[in-house]
């Protein structure tokens, strides 16, 4: 009898197990380095600060010509005091009106200081309500070219307008009026806070025209313009 022969017995081959895709990890942001902002959050370069106290071009104010700016024919270093200006020409018209008018004393002609309080004025004018007022109606009449000052009634500062200038000139230039009263007076302010007083003596500050007006004038006729005070 033949010899059995070995049953093979077949191996099963496992399939291989499907791989599973792993699950993909996010790709980590690249950190940017401390304290460096990114492109997108980069702020824009501030502007360069101008230097403390520094004004820029834009608003760099001009350089300002110098001008009168005080009471009495004074030339004031500063501006003129903010506020309180008289409107206009008024007291401009006020010295023409009259011919001659007072500063701020009281005396037989119109006086400026009283007549812009609209009252009369014990002790000084700077105390007075209207003060700024009156600083400024004194300004206005010391930047006019048409009005000259001088010492002229009672000794007292005394605006004079161009309209009686030949008048002014012809009783001066025939002694009737001293000569020194005649002198024009200008003040500055000085740095020490005082004041001094440029004058400009009779006749050196008499224009051409208003020296052959004066010739023409009597003597009556110049005491007719300029009133009953001379």
């Amino acid at each position: 009898m033949p010899a059995k022969l070995p049953v093979s017995r077949s191996v099963k081959r496992r399939k291989p197990a499907r791989a599973t895709p792993a699950a993909t990890k996010p790709a980590a942001a690249k950190p940017t380095k401390a304290g460096k902002p990114s492109k997108a959050t980069k702020p824009s370069k501030a502007r360069k600060p101008t230097k403390a106290g520094k004004p820029s071009k834009a608003t760099k104010p001009s350089k300002a010509a110098s001008r009168r700016g005080g009471p009495h024919g004074v030339r004031a270093s500063g501006n003129r005091a903010a506020g309180g200006r008289a409107p206009g020409n008024r007291w401009l018209a006020f010295v023409e009106q009259h011919g001659v008018v007072l500063a701020s004393a009281r005396g037989p002609v119109p006086c400026v200081a009283e007549a812009v309080a609209g009252q009369l004025i014990v002790g000084s004018w700077w105390a007075h309500p209207k003060g700024k007022a009156i600083f400024a109606a004194l300004s206005e009449l010391d930047d006019a070219d048409d009005v000259r000052c001088f010492k002229l009634v009672d000794g007292k500062v005394t605006f004079v307008h161009r309209r009686v200038w030949p008048a002014l000139a012809c009783l001066a230039g025939n002694g009737v009026i001293a000569a020194t009263r005649a002198a024009a007076i200008q003040q500055e302010h000085m740095p020490t806070g005082e004041h001094r007083n440029l004058i400009t003596p009779f006749p050196d500050w008499v224009p051409d025209d208003v020296a052959r007006a004066a010739a023409e004038l009597t003597v009556e006729a110049a005491r007719g313009q300029l009133g009953a005070w001379v």
